[in-house]
């Protein structure tokens, strides 16, 4: 059964108080890994860790950290693996930079986004790939977007600082394939969650056109006609972190229903 391959995994989730990210933890924890929260509000943690689903008695738990911080996200997850062992799923996730021309954005900008993406994603790959190696099994999993492959209007900075991460990713792969390990990236097109609406709200102070009519416009893009629900996103991670998924190594699996235009 899918639902007992993992029940003997422990799954580390970052970003995992809302949207994405929480589909991510809550769908594992019903699959019957063991799940660590990693995100920077320790109260909004708190409440997702007591709705996880603990089918097979798990006992989760949550890192406080601030991907803002990548020193603190480095200290933080070495202390977790030295009180709680070894993980064997990596689930990278963390919200996007603001949105606008990229030749308009700072230096600044650019640096904080590399270093909440590239730099986090990097240190906590250092702090639990060991782990990983000593058990033959490991997932990194990114969830990034499908500007890797087609670069979205008016998101520079986010389209910048993904495309590093996949390349980072696919690096990574040829790395840690002889160990056991698959690193994957999973892209999300357009998916009903927080960032989605703030993204809507800033484009629609900027041009004056009614949040509800960029909605249809960008629903006319999707082949599938509609946008995604987090739990879709989620069911995408929840393969590649299983055992079924381990000759998948080094790609881009987007779930956008059919948006992005190359292959």
């Amino acid at each position: 059964m899918l639902t007992e391959l993992l029940s003997s995994r422990r799954a580390v989730v970052c970003g995992s108080t809302q949207g994405i990210g929480r589909a991510v933890a809550e769908l594992l924890a019903a699959r019957h890994a063991t799940v660590t929260l990693v995100a920077r509000d320790e109260a909004k943690l708190r409440e997702v860790l007591a709705a996880l689903p603990t089918p097979a008695g798990q006992t989760h738990d949550f890192v406080v950290a601030d991907f803002s911080r990548p020193a603190e996200v480095a200290e933080r997850m070495g202390a977790w693996v030295q009180q709680h062992g070894p993980a064997h799923i990596l689930v990278n996730n963390t919200g996007g930079p603001a949105g606008g021309p990229l030749l308009a954005a700072s230096v600044d900008a650019l640096r904080a986004a590399f270093e909440q993406h590239v730099i986090c994603n990097h240190l906590l790959a250092q702090a639990l790939v060991p782990g990983m190696q000593a058990a033959g099994y490991g997932r990194i999993i990114n969830v990034i977007s499908t500007s890797v492959k087609q670069p979205l209007p008016n998101l520079g900075v986010s389209n910048t600082t993904r495309g590093a991460v996949a390349n980072w990713a696919k690096t990574l792969a040829t790395e840690l394939a002889p160990h056991g390990i698959t690193v994957n990236n999973v892209l999300p097109g357009a998916t009903l969650t927080q960032r989605h609406h703030s993204l809507l709200e800033a484009r629609s102070a900027s041009t004056g056109q009614p949040v509800e009519a960029l909605e249809e416009n960008m629903r006319r893009m999707i082949p599938a006609g509609r946008f995604a629900e987090a739990e879709e996103v989620a069911a995408a991670v929840a393969f590649l972190a299983s055992p079924m998924a381990g000759y998948i190594n080094g790609i881009n699996v987007p779930v956008d229903g059919g948006r992005t235009g190359s292959l």
